[in-house]
Protein backbone atom coordinates (compact mmCIF):
# COMPACT_ATOMS: atom_id res chain seq x y z
CA UNK A 1 0.00 0.00 0.00
CA UNK A 2 1.51 3.36 -0.97
CA UNK A 3 2.52 5.33 2.16
CA UNK A 4 -0.09 8.32 2.94
CA UNK A 5 -0.62 9.83 6.08
CA UNK A 6 -4.50 10.43 5.09
CA UNK A 7 -6.10 7.80 7.03
CA UNK A 8 -10.20 8.91 6.57
CA UNK A 9 -11.99 8.03 9.69
CA UNK A 10 -9.12 6.79 11.61
CA UNK A 11 -11.02 8.35 14.62
CA UNK A 12 -13.93 6.40 14.80
CA UNK A 13 -12.26 3.18 14.76
CA UNK A 14 -11.70 0.83 18.06
CA UNK A 15 -8.02 -0.36 18.76
CA UNK A 16 -8.31 -3.06 17.09
CA UNK A 17 -9.13 -1.59 13.64
CA UNK A 18 -6.68 0.99 14.30
CA UNK A 19 -4.03 -1.57 14.09
CA UNK A 20 -5.42 -3.45 11.53
CA UNK A 21 -4.57 -0.46 9.61
CA UNK A 22 -1.21 0.46 10.87
CA UNK A 23 -0.88 -3.71 9.96
CA UNK A 24 -1.86 -2.99 6.31
CA UNK A 25 0.04 0.55 5.92
CA UNK A 26 3.03 -0.01 8.00
CA UNK A 27 4.00 -3.40 7.94
CA UNK A 28 3.67 -4.24 11.39
CA UNK A 29 3.83 -7.66 12.62
CA UNK A 30 1.93 -8.90 15.43
CA UNK A 31 5.01 -8.73 17.76
CA UNK A 32 4.79 -5.06 16.73
CA UNK A 33 1.09 -4.18 17.64
CA UNK A 34 1.86 -6.54 21.17
CA UNK A 35 4.29 -3.89 21.90
CA UNK A 36 1.52 -0.71 21.36
CA UNK A 37 -1.10 -3.29 23.13
CA UNK A 38 0.57 -3.72 25.97
CA UNK A 39 2.42 -0.17 26.79
CA UNK A 40 5.75 -1.73 25.45
CA UNK A 41 6.54 -4.20 27.57
CA UNK A 42 8.96 -1.90 29.85
CA UNK A 43 8.53 -3.99 33.08
CA UNK A 44 9.70 -2.75 35.89
CA UNK A 45 12.93 -4.86 35.58
CA UNK A 46 13.96 -3.21 32.43
CA UNK A 47 12.92 0.07 33.99
CA UNK A 48 15.31 -0.24 37.09
CA UNK A 49 18.20 -0.15 34.58
CA UNK A 50 17.22 2.99 33.71
CA UNK A 51 16.87 5.40 36.18
CA UNK A 52 17.41 4.47 39.89
CA UNK A 53 15.64 3.99 42.82
CA UNK A 54 12.50 2.93 40.30
CA UNK A 55 9.41 1.68 41.83
CA UNK A 56 7.46 0.96 38.70
CA UNK A 57 6.19 2.00 35.27
CA UNK A 58 3.93 4.42 33.76
CA UNK A 59 2.25 5.03 31.09
CA UNK A 60 1.02 7.25 28.61
CA UNK A 61 -1.00 6.96 25.56
CA UNK A 62 0.15 7.02 22.11
CA UNK A 63 -1.81 8.96 19.22
CA UNK A 64 -0.87 9.50 15.61
CA UNK A 65 -0.87 13.00 14.04
CA UNK A 66 -2.30 12.56 10.37
CA UNK A 67 -2.35 14.47 7.65
CA UNK A 68 1.20 15.88 7.14
CA UNK A 69 2.63 15.96 3.93
CA UNK A 70 6.36 17.97 4.70
CA UNK A 71 8.76 18.34 1.45
CA UNK A 72 6.05 16.31 -0.65
CA UNK A 73 6.52 13.43 1.87
CA UNK A 74 3.69 11.75 3.96
CA UNK A 75 4.21 11.33 7.56
CA UNK A 76 2.19 9.60 9.97
CA UNK A 77 3.43 11.54 13.16
CA UNK A 78 3.64 9.41 17.06
CA UNK A 79 2.62 11.41 20.02
CA UNK A 80 2.83 10.55 23.38
CA UNK A 81 0.73 12.83 25.22
CA UNK A 82 -1.83 12.78 28.21
CA UNK A 83 -3.70 16.00 27.25
CA UNK A 84 -7.27 16.23 25.14
CA UNK A 85 -7.36 17.70 22.05
CA UNK A 86 -3.74 17.75 21.12
CA UNK A 87 -3.33 14.69 18.78
CA UNK A 88 -6.97 15.79 17.14
CA UNK A 89 -6.14 19.41 17.11
CA UNK A 90 -2.76 18.49 15.16
CA UNK A 91 -4.12 16.13 12.73
CA UNK A 92 -7.06 18.78 11.86
CA UNK A 93 -4.60 21.38 11.05
CA UNK A 94 -2.30 19.35 9.10
CA UNK A 95 -5.35 18.35 7.04
CA UNK A 96 -6.19 22.16 6.38
CA UNK A 97 -2.20 22.83 5.31
CA UNK A 98 -2.14 19.76 3.02
CA UNK A 99 -4.87 21.89 1.17
CA UNK A 100 -2.08 24.25 0.51
CA UNK A 101 0.40 21.96 -0.87
CA UNK A 102 1.68 20.83 2.92
CA UNK A 103 4.63 22.10 4.86
CA UNK A 104 8.26 22.77 3.68
CA UNK A 105 11.07 22.60 6.34
CA UNK A 106 14.44 22.68 6.35
CA UNK A 107 17.02 21.89 9.70
CA UNK A 108 20.67 23.40 10.56
CA UNK A 109 23.15 20.37 10.86
CA UNK A 110 23.19 19.24 13.83
CA UNK A 111 25.98 21.47 15.94
CA UNK A 112 25.80 21.68 19.48
CA UNK A 113 27.64 23.65 22.03
CA UNK A 114 29.80 22.32 24.83
CA UNK A 115 31.06 25.08 27.39
CA UNK A 116 34.08 25.50 29.66
CA UNK A 117 33.98 28.18 32.22
CA UNK A 118 37.26 29.64 33.15
CA UNK A 119 37.92 31.43 36.08
CA UNK A 120 40.43 33.80 38.05
CA UNK A 121 43.04 34.14 34.48
CA UNK A 122 45.14 36.77 35.49
CA UNK A 123 45.46 38.47 31.91
CA UNK A 124 41.75 38.02 30.34
CA UNK A 125 43.38 39.32 27.00
CA UNK A 126 45.98 37.07 26.96
CA UNK A 127 44.17 34.22 27.82
CA UNK A 128 41.31 35.14 24.88
CA UNK A 129 44.72 35.15 22.57
CA UNK A 130 46.44 32.22 23.67
CA UNK A 131 42.75 30.07 23.35
CA UNK A 132 42.29 31.82 19.40
CA UNK A 133 45.63 30.50 18.56
CA UNK A 134 45.15 27.31 20.07
CA UNK A 135 42.09 26.70 18.51
CA UNK A 136 43.45 23.54 16.18
CA UNK A 137 45.32 21.94 18.63
CA UNK A 138 41.84 22.03 21.29
CA UNK A 139 39.82 20.67 18.25
CA UNK A 140 42.24 18.18 18.08
CA UNK A 141 42.06 17.33 21.31
CA UNK A 142 38.07 17.22 21.45
CA UNK A 143 38.16 14.73 18.39
CA UNK A 144 40.88 11.88 20.25
CA UNK A 145 38.35 11.92 22.93
CA UNK A 146 35.66 10.50 20.19
CA UNK A 147 37.66 9.56 17.22
CA UNK A 148 34.84 7.50 15.87
CA UNK A 149 32.32 10.70 15.77
CA UNK A 150 35.17 12.16 13.60
CA UNK A 151 35.08 9.79 11.09
CA UNK A 152 31.72 10.02 10.20
CA UNK A 153 31.64 13.53 9.49
CA UNK A 154 31.33 15.14 13.06
CA UNK A 155 33.21 16.26 16.06
CA UNK A 156 34.31 19.46 16.99
CA UNK A 157 34.63 21.68 14.41
CA UNK A 158 35.40 25.20 15.70
CA UNK A 159 35.77 27.51 19.14
CA UNK A 160 34.44 30.66 20.57
CA UNK A 161 35.41 32.76 22.76
CA UNK A 162 33.40 34.76 25.11
CA UNK A 163 34.76 37.26 28.41
CA UNK A 164 32.35 38.35 30.87
CA UNK A 165 32.95 41.11 33.19
CA UNK A 166 30.52 42.90 35.81
CA UNK A 167 29.12 41.57 37.87
CA UNK A 168 30.70 38.23 38.02
CA UNK A 169 33.96 38.06 35.77
CA UNK A 170 34.60 34.80 33.71
CA UNK A 171 35.95 33.46 30.50
CA UNK A 172 34.12 30.73 28.41
CA UNK A 173 35.12 28.86 25.92
CA UNK A 174 32.46 27.48 23.61
CA UNK A 175 33.62 24.07 21.59
CA UNK A 176 30.92 23.86 18.41
CA UNK A 177 30.34 19.52 17.90
CA UNK A 178 28.54 18.35 15.23
CA UNK A 179 26.90 15.77 17.11
CA UNK A 180 25.68 13.82 13.82
CA UNK A 181 22.81 11.60 14.29
CA UNK A 182 22.92 11.56 18.21
CA UNK A 183 21.63 14.52 20.80
CA UNK A 184 25.34 13.97 21.79
CA UNK A 185 25.06 14.97 25.45
CA UNK A 186 27.50 12.88 26.66
CA UNK A 187 29.78 13.10 23.94
CA UNK A 188 30.18 17.36 23.96
CA UNK A 189 30.39 16.55 28.00
CA UNK A 190 33.18 14.47 27.76
CA UNK A 191 34.60 16.62 25.36
CA UNK A 192 34.33 19.78 27.13
CA UNK A 193 35.96 17.65 30.17
CA UNK A 194 38.83 16.31 28.06
CA UNK A 195 40.01 19.92 27.14
CA UNK A 196 39.85 21.04 30.60
CA UNK A 197 43.35 21.01 31.30
CA UNK A 198 45.06 22.34 28.11
CA UNK A 199 42.50 25.38 28.35
CA UNK A 200 43.60 26.03 31.91
CA UNK A 201 47.29 26.03 30.60
CA UNK A 202 46.79 28.04 27.85
CA UNK A 203 44.83 30.45 30.06
CA UNK A 204 46.69 30.56 33.75
CA UNK A 205 42.76 30.24 34.97
CA UNK A 206 41.03 27.46 36.64
CA UNK A 207 38.13 25.65 35.21
CA UNK A 208 35.26 25.06 36.84
CA UNK A 209 31.85 24.31 35.08
CA UNK A 210 32.25 22.00 31.95
CA UNK A 211 29.50 20.93 30.23
CA UNK A 212 26.91 21.41 27.42
CA UNK A 213 24.56 23.86 26.65
CA UNK A 214 20.93 23.65 25.69
CA UNK A 215 20.02 26.60 24.02
CA UNK A 216 21.14 24.80 20.15
CA UNK A 217 21.01 27.86 18.70
CA UNK A 218 23.38 26.32 16.01
CA UNK A 219 20.69 23.33 15.49
CA UNK A 220 17.77 24.85 14.64
CA UNK A 221 14.69 23.82 12.34
CA UNK A 222 12.19 25.55 10.82
CA UNK A 223 8.93 24.79 9.05
CA UNK A 224 6.87 26.80 6.63
CA UNK A 225 2.51 26.84 5.98
CA UNK A 226 1.03 28.60 3.29
CA UNK A 227 -2.87 28.04 3.55
CA UNK A 228 -5.87 29.75 1.11
CA UNK A 229 -8.13 31.67 3.41
CA UNK A 230 -10.98 29.80 1.78
CA UNK A 231 -9.91 26.89 3.39
CA UNK A 232 -10.23 28.38 7.08
CA UNK A 233 -13.05 28.94 7.26
CA UNK A 234 -16.52 27.07 9.08
CA UNK A 235 -19.02 27.01 12.06
CA UNK A 236 -20.62 30.44 11.07
CA UNK A 237 -17.01 32.22 10.29
CA UNK A 238 -15.53 33.26 7.21
CA UNK A 239 -12.29 32.15 6.14
CA UNK A 240 -10.91 35.71 6.20
CA UNK A 241 -11.84 36.37 9.77
CA UNK A 242 -10.36 33.22 10.89
CA UNK A 243 -7.28 34.38 9.08
CA UNK A 244 -7.11 37.64 10.50
CA UNK A 245 -8.26 36.64 14.04
CA UNK A 246 -5.13 33.87 14.05
CA UNK A 247 -2.75 36.65 12.80
CA UNK A 248 -4.03 38.90 15.41
CA UNK A 249 -3.59 36.23 17.94
CA UNK A 250 0.29 35.73 17.26
CA UNK A 251 0.81 39.57 17.86
CA UNK A 252 -0.74 39.65 21.23
CA UNK A 253 2.02 36.89 21.85
CA UNK A 254 4.73 38.66 19.59
CA UNK A 255 4.16 41.71 22.39
CA UNK A 256 3.51 40.55 25.39
CA UNK A 257 5.38 37.60 27.75
CA UNK A 258 2.09 36.56 29.71
CA UNK A 259 0.64 35.70 26.49
CA UNK A 260 3.48 34.34 24.68
CA UNK A 261 4.58 31.61 27.55
CA UNK A 262 1.04 30.33 27.18
CA UNK A 263 1.15 30.58 23.32
CA UNK A 264 4.64 28.96 23.47
CA UNK A 265 3.22 26.19 25.43
CA UNK A 266 0.81 25.03 22.83
CA UNK A 267 3.53 25.03 20.00
CA UNK A 268 5.39 22.56 22.82
CA UNK A 269 2.16 20.11 23.76
CA UNK A 270 2.98 18.73 19.57
CA UNK A 271 6.85 19.25 19.74
CA UNK A 272 7.14 17.69 22.86
CA UNK A 273 4.49 14.43 22.55
CA UNK A 274 7.11 14.11 19.25
CA UNK A 275 10.22 13.79 21.50
CA UNK A 276 9.00 11.69 23.98
CA UNK A 277 7.23 8.69 21.25
CA UNK A 278 10.66 9.06 19.97
CA UNK A 279 12.49 8.84 23.01
CA UNK A 280 14.28 12.04 22.68
CA UNK A 281 14.36 14.54 26.04
CA UNK A 282 11.53 16.79 25.63
CA UNK A 283 13.04 18.58 28.83
CA UNK A 284 16.14 19.28 26.54
CA UNK A 285 14.18 20.63 23.62
CA UNK A 286 11.41 22.47 25.96
CA UNK A 287 14.27 24.66 27.79
CA UNK A 288 15.98 25.31 24.19
CA UNK A 289 12.90 26.70 23.13
CA UNK A 290 12.03 29.22 25.55
CA UNK A 291 15.61 30.23 25.86
CA UNK A 292 15.54 31.06 22.03
CA UNK A 293 12.09 33.04 22.13
CA UNK A 294 14.18 35.26 24.66
CA UNK A 295 17.40 35.95 22.84
CA UNK A 296 16.44 39.08 21.65
CA UNK A 297 15.74 39.81 25.40
CA UNK A 298 12.28 40.03 25.28
CA UNK A 299 10.46 36.81 25.90
CA UNK A 300 8.22 36.15 22.98
CA UNK A 301 6.92 33.87 19.96
CA UNK A 302 8.32 30.99 18.78
CA UNK A 303 6.26 31.21 15.74
CA UNK A 304 5.12 33.95 12.98
CA UNK A 305 1.72 34.44 11.03
CA UNK A 306 0.82 37.12 8.90
CA UNK A 307 -1.73 37.12 5.60
CA UNK A 308 -0.76 37.77 1.68
CA UNK A 309 -2.27 37.39 -1.11
CA UNK A 310 -5.32 35.56 0.39
CA UNK A 311 -3.14 32.97 2.07
CA UNK A 312 -2.79 32.26 5.66
CA UNK A 313 1.32 31.99 6.55
CA UNK A 314 2.86 30.58 8.93
CA UNK A 315 6.52 29.58 10.24
CA UNK A 316 8.36 28.39 13.31
CA UNK A 317 12.05 28.31 13.74
CA UNK A 318 13.44 26.20 16.78
CA UNK A 319 16.17 24.82 18.19
CA UNK A 320 16.24 20.95 17.81
CA UNK A 321 18.22 18.83 19.66
CA UNK A 322 17.33 15.55 19.00
CA UNK A 323 18.66 12.55 17.73
CA UNK A 324 18.13 9.12 16.09
CA UNK A 325 20.93 7.08 17.58
CA UNK A 326 21.94 7.14 21.66
CA UNK A 327 20.14 7.31 24.92
CA UNK A 328 16.47 5.62 25.08
CA UNK A 329 16.05 5.37 21.85
CA UNK A 330 17.93 2.14 21.84
CA UNK A 331 16.19 0.74 25.07
CA UNK A 332 12.61 1.47 25.49
CA UNK A 333 10.89 -1.30 23.29
CA UNK A 334 7.65 1.17 22.28
CA UNK A 335 10.41 3.43 20.25
CA UNK A 336 11.54 1.02 17.46
CA UNK A 337 7.57 0.59 16.66
CA UNK A 338 6.80 4.32 16.66
CA UNK A 339 10.27 4.79 14.29
CA UNK A 340 8.33 2.34 11.89
CA UNK A 341 5.67 4.22 11.63
CA UNK A 342 7.38 7.58 10.85
CA UNK A 343 9.84 6.41 8.92
CA UNK A 344 12.21 8.76 9.49
CA UNK A 345 16.21 8.16 8.14
CA UNK A 346 17.90 11.38 10.27
CA UNK A 347 17.93 13.68 13.18
CA UNK A 348 17.53 16.32 10.87
CA UNK A 349 14.39 14.98 9.35
CA UNK A 350 12.95 14.19 13.11
CA UNK A 351 13.69 18.06 13.99
CA UNK A 352 11.84 18.93 10.43
CA UNK A 353 9.14 16.60 11.60
CA UNK A 354 8.90 18.16 15.20
CA UNK A 355 9.16 21.78 14.13
CA UNK A 356 5.69 21.30 11.58
CA UNK A 357 3.67 19.39 14.63
CA UNK A 358 4.50 22.50 16.59
CA UNK A 359 2.89 25.05 13.53
CA UNK A 360 0.63 22.42 13.22
CA UNK A 361 -0.46 22.64 17.24
CA UNK A 362 -0.25 26.28 17.32
CA UNK A 363 -1.78 27.03 14.16
CA UNK A 364 -5.23 24.87 15.90
CA UNK A 365 -4.74 26.74 19.38
CA UNK A 366 -4.99 30.14 17.60
CA UNK A 367 -7.45 28.88 15.50
CA UNK A 368 -9.98 28.03 18.29
CA UNK A 369 -9.04 31.21 20.26
CA UNK A 370 -10.06 33.44 17.35
CA UNK A 371 -13.66 31.50 16.99
CA UNK A 372 -15.53 29.35 19.42
CA UNK A 373 -13.05 29.73 22.09
CA UNK A 374 -10.79 27.17 23.65
CA UNK A 375 -12.97 25.89 26.01
CA UNK A 376 -15.45 24.10 23.51
CA UNK A 377 -12.63 23.06 21.27
CA UNK A 378 -11.78 20.96 24.21
CA UNK A 379 -15.02 19.94 25.79
CA UNK A 380 -15.76 16.36 24.04
CA UNK A 381 -12.33 15.26 24.59
CA UNK A 382 -12.48 16.55 28.51
CA UNK A 383 -15.23 15.47 28.90
CA UNK A 384 -14.50 11.59 28.01
CA UNK A 385 -11.69 11.73 30.65
CA UNK A 386 -13.73 13.34 33.52
CA UNK A 387 -16.43 9.93 32.77
CA UNK A 388 -13.78 8.21 32.78
CA UNK A 389 -12.51 9.45 35.98
CA UNK A 390 -15.98 9.00 37.42
CA UNK A 391 -15.64 5.39 36.75
CA UNK A 392 -17.67 5.02 33.41
CA UNK A 393 -16.23 2.06 31.45
CA UNK A 394 -17.19 0.72 27.90
CA UNK A 395 -19.95 2.58 26.29
CA UNK A 396 -20.91 4.59 29.13
CA UNK A 397 -17.49 6.79 28.26
CA UNK A 398 -19.02 8.14 25.41
CA UNK A 399 -22.70 8.05 26.64
CA UNK A 400 -21.68 9.97 29.81
CA UNK A 401 -19.24 12.14 27.73
CA UNK A 402 -21.94 13.15 25.01
CA UNK A 403 -24.52 14.12 27.93
CA UNK A 404 -21.97 16.66 29.79
CA UNK A 405 -21.34 18.58 26.42
CA UNK A 406 -25.02 18.67 25.94
CA UNK A 407 -25.29 20.28 29.66
CA UNK A 408 -22.28 22.48 29.16
CA UNK A 409 -21.44 21.08 32.22
CA UNK A 410 -18.00 18.84 32.46
CA UNK A 411 -17.61 18.06 36.00
CA UNK A 412 -16.74 15.15 38.04
CA UNK A 413 -19.74 15.43 40.41
CA UNK A 414 -22.06 15.59 37.43
CA UNK A 415 -20.32 12.82 36.21
CA UNK A 416 -20.75 10.53 38.88
CA UNK A 417 -24.22 11.48 39.17
CA UNK A 418 -25.56 10.43 35.54
CA UNK A 419 -23.20 7.01 35.93
CA UNK A 420 -25.05 6.25 38.83
CA UNK A 421 -28.16 7.40 37.39
CA UNK A 422 -27.68 4.77 34.71
CA UNK A 423 -26.21 2.18 36.86
CA UNK A 424 -29.06 2.18 39.19
CA UNK A 425 -30.94 1.82 35.61
CA UNK A 426 -29.58 -1.11 34.81
CA UNK A 427 -29.98 -2.80 38.72
CA UNK A 428 -33.52 -2.05 38.23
Amino acid sequence: MERTSRIPGFYRLDVDGRHDELRSRFGLSDDDLAVLRDGGRLGVARADKMVENCVGVFGLPIGLGLNFVINDREYVVPMVVEEPSVVAAVSNMARTVRQGGGFTAEADDSVMIGQVQILGAPDVSAAVGALEDAKTRILEEANQIHPNMKRRGGGARDIEVRVFEDPYPMIVLHLLIDCGEAMGANAINAMAEGVAPLVEQLTGGRVNLRILSNLADRRCARAWCKVPEIHLGGNGFKGTEVAEGIVQAYRFAAVDPYRAATHNKGIMNGVDAVAIATGNDWRSVEAGAHAFAARSGHYTSLTKWWREDGHLHGFIEIPMAVGVVGGSTNVHPTIGVLRKILGIESAAELGMVMAAAGLAQNMGALRALATEGINRGHMTLHARSVALAAGAEGALVDEIAAELVQLGQIKHDVAESLLARRLHRKVG
